[in-house]
């Protein structure tokens, strides 16, 4: 993450004046229409991107709060902690509504930590709600029952996700693994019944 205070030049004391007068001297500066070859004005546009969105960021007093809170926080070193951390800032997100973020933070954990099946689960669930991610869905969550054959909920989540996609018979066989691996699982009975399988 960017430090939105050095991005800006100013301290993380400053008051919401001197930030805002730092933006207008970069924006005079650094503004993408100010450069005619190509590359600089790409990267211009990169530049002026991070600086609006660390002025904005600033200028609200509570997304303020918020990322000098996280600034505070101790950041995560190792891909393991990286996964980790963006495993549960991305269930927080899903929670809170904000499908796209939670994805968005569940690939982040997928990637740095491809061999945990509990990742790959929440992600392909996360994907599964947007009709467009689907097909992905499917690879996600039969690549989570791969690495944690024993867990019933994959094969469950797979099953529905084959099922709106009119897969019945790939359905049928992922809803009869979940049933063998927790036959007393309610919201698998459930699921059988709701889908016309079980």
């Amino acid at each position: 993450m960017s430090d939105y205070y050095q991005l800006l030049g100013v301290a993380p004391t400053a008051p919401a004046a001197e930030i805002r007068l730092a933006y207008a001297r970069i924006a005079r500066e650094k503004h993408p229409d100010r450069f005619t070859d190509p590359v600089a004005k790409q990267q211009a546009e990169r530049l002026f991107q991070e600086v609006t969105t660390a002025f904005n960021a600033l200028m609200n007093a509570s997304r303020r709060q918020e990322y000098d809170d996280a600034r505070q926080r101790p950041q995560p070193a190792s891909p393991l902690e990286i996964a980790a951390d963006a495993f549960a800032r991305g269930q927080a997100s899903l929670e809170a509504g904000q499908l796209e973020e939670g994805v968005t933070l569940l690939r982040t954990a997928v990637h740095h930590a491809p061999g945990e099946g509990a990742y790959h689960a929440a992600l392909g669930r996360a994907l599964a709600r947007v009709p467009r991610f689907s097909r992905e869905a499917v690879q996600v969550l039969e690549r989570a029952t791969q690495l944690a054959p024993r867990h019933a909920g994959a094969f469950a989540d797979l099953a529905a996700v084959l099922a709106r996609q009119g897969l019945r018979l790939r359905a049928q066989k992922a809803l009869e693994t979940a049933q063998r691996l927790a036959p007393r699982d309610p919201r698998i009975a459930r699921l059988g019944s709701e889908l016309g399988l079980g």
